[in-house]
């Protein structure tokens, strides 16, 4: 090994009180370099039971000098120090130390002329920038995962190969992820697969107990989640822990919902037969994740399913694998059996035909693109898989002249620039009503102008930047496109110059564009930016062509205080969800999905829950020869 790099594993993540001595111990073995090198790391086993900080501190305390042989694998009560110290030993005498390859977390501290002046997290960079420096504040440090989890075990890559998560406010990379392929996938879904007939035989009041358990933990780990959340997705941290509360909230409403699964005793047409339907879960479940909500579109997908006995292969999205990661460990200490949920990292194509191609696997929940989810079916066709599809969206939101302009001007912008505009149901096409037209696109505008754009972790921010430099290209050309065909600007319409280390984000200035028209991009395309086109309509039939004129129907919102006209309008809008007078229309208990092209099935709720379970007749005779 390289004089002045180690690799010391350890039973107990939280080691921070050991690092100093372990520094000024190693001190000696590490060379003065012109630039940052490594000095040491520190990685961390899973294990279960796994010991809490405070215990490792007092068995520090207890026995500070307890030291192993060196040469001997530790065993699951082996303590920090203990492993240290057999560590250092192996060093002194120039020995390569055991390594765990099952170990995904570490610490790396670099020197550079015998100060510390730049250290590695788990692998996360931490840079003089605010929201990096979140996770060196992660106080679980068990929560910053750097590989998939199969079958109970934290897994790298069988071919070596990496990708890197970048923080959109810098685009500096803050981790390192395995790149896996169908090798892995397969070996997920056969760890699925083979726990599955036990999982299935549990209880509704078992499985549900577990799923309170994991929801105990999410919630008591919020600050950390967020701010992983924040680091490589970029949101404010107040919308992460939105997020994090109704992902939450998913999980214990199913924990709940699966005592609710009952069948059916059907009335007979024949006095020699009993007839019942039963439910029972499908199977082997693959979900694949978008990075616009990377906790909130993991638990509608995994809750119900675990809720239903279904055993889950879960491919989150590369932008974002990090809050995936941190979920898994969560729901690992909660009781979740090793292979109930796994997570596989990396190749999109490779993954998801492994997954599609796969006979074992009996159900797919995507949440994504049309485009790939039309791929998606194409090939569940093949084996016959169960489908649900949460795809795109182009929303629209329509303000009538007898709105409360004040409350229509609030929910548009919450709407619209939620996410910087990076979520499905987003309002994309405002339609407003000639006589209302001016007052209500300046309301929009001073609104808009009021915004800060910055890091998400900021206390003064309120949007953070777009998730990569392709959305802000889409974003641009959107405008330009706009303002070539006569829209005028308001608000925005520019790429920010921030200053550093906020000039290599993903930035794009909220905007507003008056004089929207047809013809324009913004009508047909979904930006998935932080844009506001406001179009004119004059009768109300012209708004809900207009609204309908698209081949999504995912979420669609309007402003009215008629009951008449809000009957009407709501009945005559092709979309799967309808917000009147209100913009938060996702919840827990109600479906969540879109008709058209934005999708197939329901998630949330008790239609959620359905997408998991299949129907089973039985016929019993009572008649005896």
């Amino acid at each position: 090994m390289r004089s002045g790099e180690a690799r010391l594993s350890v039973q107990v993540a939280d080691i921070m009180n050991c690092l100093h001595t372990v520094r000024a111990q190693l001190q000696p073995h590490c060379r003065a370099a012109s630039g940052p090198q490594p000095c040491c790391r520190v990685a961390a086993t899973r294990s279960r039971p796994r010991p809490l900080p405070h215990v490792a501190a007092t068995a520090l305390k207890e026995n500070p000098q307890n030291t192993p042989n060196p040469q001997v694998m530790p065993s699951l009560e082996f303590t920090p120090r203990q492993a240290l110290q057999a560590q250092l030993e192996a060093i002194s005498r120039n020995d390569e130390p055991w390594v765990d390859h099952g170990v995904q977390t570490m610490y790396e501290f670099a020197e550079e002329a015998g100060s510390m002046e730049r250290s590695r997290y788990f692998g996360f960079s931490k840079e003089l920038t605010v929201s990096e420096n979140l996770l060196s504040k992660v106080t679980d440090k068990e929560l910053l995962r750097t590989g998939g989890l199969i079958g109970g075990k934290w897994s790298q890559a069988t071919s070596g190969a990496t990708f890197h998560v970048h923080n959109p406010a810098t685009g500096k990379v803050i981790a390192t992820m395995p790149k896996m392929k169908a090798d892995e996938t397969l070996t997920a879904i056969a760890a699925a697969h083979a726990v599955f007939p036990t999982w299935a035989k549990t209880t509704a009041k078992e499985r549900g107990a577990i799923l309170m358990r994991w929801y105990h933990e999410i919630v008591a780990a919020t600050d950390d989640i967020a701010a992983i959340m924040t680091a490589e997705c970029g949101k404010p941290l107040a919308e992460s822990k939105a997020e994090i509360a109704a992902g939450a909230a998913s999980v214990e409403w199913f924990a709940a919902e699966c005592r609710r699964v009952t069948g059916d005793v059907l009335e007979t047409v024949d006095r020699g037969r009993r007839m019942i339907t039963l439910k029972q879960p499908v199977g082997v479940v693959a979900a694949i994740t978008p990075w616009n909500f990377p906790m909130s579109m993991i638990t509608r997908k995994v809750a119900p399913a675990i809720a239903a006995g279904c055993t889950v292969v879960l491919k989150p999205a590369e932008a974002t694998p990090l809050t995936a990661l941190a979920l898994a460990e969560l729901a690992d200490r909660a009781g979740v059996p090793d292979g109930v949920f796994n997570v596989v990292l990396g190749d999109a194509p490779s993954i998801g035909h492994a997954m599609m191609s796969s006979e074992t696997v009996r159900k797919i929940g995507f949440t994504g693109s049309t485009a790939v989810g039309k791929m998606l079916a194409e090939q569940a066709a093949k084996t016959v898989k169960r489908v649900s599809l949460e795809l795109g969206g182009n929303a629209p939101f329509i303000v009538f002249d007898d709105a409360d302009l004040e409350q229509a001007a609030d929910g548009v912008v919450a709407s619209a620039l939620r996410n910087s505009g990076q979520t499905c149901i987003c309002a994309n096409r405002v339609f407003v009503q000639n006589q209302v037209y001016d007052q209500f696109a300046e309301l929009v505008a001073a609104r808009v102008a009021a915004l800060k754009l910055g890091d998400g972790a900021a206390a003064d921010t309120t949007h953070g930047p777009l998730i990569s430099p392709a959305g802000v290209e889409k974003t641009t050309a959107h405008v330009s496109d706009a303002l070539s065909k006569g829209a005028k600007l308001l608000v925005g319409g520019d790429v920010p110059q921030l200053p550093e280390p906020l000039a290599g984000g993903n930035f794009y200035s909220p905007t507003v564009l008056a004089e929207a028209t047809i013809d324009m991009r913004c009508f047909r395309e979904e930006t998935f930016g932080p844009l506001i086109p406001l179009f004119r309509f004059q009768e109300d039939d012209e708004a809900v062509l207009m609204a309908n004129d698209t081949e999504y129907g995912l979420a669609a919102y309007f402003y009215t205080r008629d009951l008449r006209r809000a009957w009407t309008i709501a009945e005559q809008l092709e979309y799967g969800m309808v917000g009147l007078n209100e913009v938060a229309i996702g919840s827990e208990v109600a479906p969540f999905g879109g008709v058209k092209q934005s999708g197939l099935g329901r998630e949330q709720g008790s239609h959620g829950l359905d997408e998991f379970l299949e129907v089973k007749y039985l016929c019993m005779g009572l008649s005896y020869s």
